[in-house]
């Protein structure tokens, strides 16, 4: 797998932002809420969850509305969205790469590669946890695998390899340690359910095909999840508080005496 990369961006007027890589393959995404929402779009019984994906170029068109379906048909069963009834959690992702394959441009039936997919999604899932406002389950992680001619599966596929493939998907899996029998100890990696795929090849179905790939797509997942914890390990450090220490040497001295008649109320 190519290098993950995790940025968080502090956007402005946003709840929480995060920039995702594989790479080269970027993306950006932000996360408000629970905010306002308007009339027509309010739910009583849960908060509406609206996503919003941007190409890097051009307009978003059907492929990018597309995207943002998929996208809420996978973080909706991973948000406590009965939380927070009668209000809005808008998430805008952004694709930050584009190839002449057409990820990421906004261009027409091109869609959306696997590898920019998974990003996108680890992107708003990073941001999720950066906002720390809207309950979650776990963490969703994903990442995209890819089928060379002769049968042979590939973790995380790079741009230039996607002209040569005869098949890919993203597999999104939810970690989170509500799936576990019995307590985790703190180093451990929680269990995972996988919640969406789209893997495809140009060749007949075959599930033992398909089982190797999730098999692959899982070890991949957990290295995703392992950064992401070491990621949020460094956002809280950077968000402590500095408490500068003095010893007795560096302290004034205070007086003891204090004339009353200099006090101000």
């Amino acid at each position: 797998m190519r290098d993950v990369t995790i940025a968080y961006e502090g956007l402005h007027r946003v709840d929480g932002s995060a920039r995702f890589g594989f790479g080269s393959t970027l993306s950006l995404s932000s996360v408000s809420g629970p905010i306002e929402v308007r009339p027509t779009l309010e739910n009583p019984s849960q908060a509406t969850l609206d996503i919003q994906i941007r190409p890097l170029a051009a307009i978003a068109g059907t492929d990018s509305k597309a995207l943002a379906t998929t996208l809420k048909s996978i973080f909706t069963p991973a948000l406590h969205l009965a939380h927070h009834p009668r209000t809005l959690v808008q998430i805008v992702g952004q694709a930050l790469c584009g190839t002449q394959s057409g990820s990421g441009l906004g261009s027409a039936g091109r869609g959306w590669n696997a590898g920019l997919t998974a990003s996108l999604v680890n992107a708003t899932a990073a941001a999720l946890v950066n906002a720390g406002s809207v309950p979650v389950k776990g963490v969703v992680c994903a990442v995209a695998v890819g089928r060379l001619p002769d049968g042979t599966l590939v973790l995380d596929p790079e741009e230039t390899e996607l002209s040569r493939l005869a098949g890919s998907g993203c597999f999104a899996f939810l970690f989170s340690a509500v799936l576990a029998a019995e307590p985790l100890a703190a180093s451990d990696v929680p269990p995972f359910s996988l919640l969406w795929t789209n893997y495809t090849t140009a060749a007949p179905f075959d599930v033992a095909e398909l089982a190797k790939a999730r098999e692959l797509a899982e070890k991949g997942a957990r290295q995703v999840w392992l950064k992401m914890k070491e990621s949020v390990g460094w956002l809280e450090n950077a968000a402590a508080p500095k408490v500068e220490v003095k010893t007795e040497a560096e302290e004034p001295a205070v007086a003891m005496n204090v004339d009353d008649e200099k006090v101000e109320i």
